[in-house]
């Protein structure tokens, strides 16, 4: 067994897709319309999905928002430097919500950063 992918509602398809492969330079692997179920999928991520876990973007065609709840938690993406990694989201236009710097009680730096649907996307230094 192994971990597929990880699919999240996303109210702009096209807006999504360019964050993730522009901000974090993420490759849009496939997309695929179903116009009898009213979607669209596309998978994106940093290599095939035979040999990667990867993001699932769907759009329900006729949805305009979410209710993001308060169970799901954040997407994690392991980064060489966290501080240059916010720096260059930043000047891309991106998100960051926490800035670089150490977690709270441990000395693993993390940031996050906000995508267009208010996903939470997290950096962690050294992984």
């Amino acid at each position: 067994m192994r971990l597929l992918h990880t699919m999240l509602r996303v109210t702009d398809l096209e807006k999504s897709i360019d964050f993730y492969t522009n901000i974090f330079d993420m490759k849009l692997i496939r997309k695929m319309d179903f116009p009898e179920g009213k979607f669209t999928l596309a998978f994106i991520g940093y290599g095939s999905e035979e040999e990667n876990t990867v993001l699932e973007l769907t759009h329900n065609w006729e949805t305009d928002s979410y209710d993001l709840g308060n169970a799901y938690g954040h997407i994690a993406i392991g980064v060489d430097d966290a501080y240059k990694a916010c720096a260059e989201i930043e000047a891309k236009g991106g998100d960051v919500v926490r800035p670089a710097g150490p977690m709270k009680h441990s000395t693993t730096v993390i940031a996050f950063v906000k995508d267009p649907d208010g996903y939470m996307v997290e950096l962690i230094e050294g992984k």
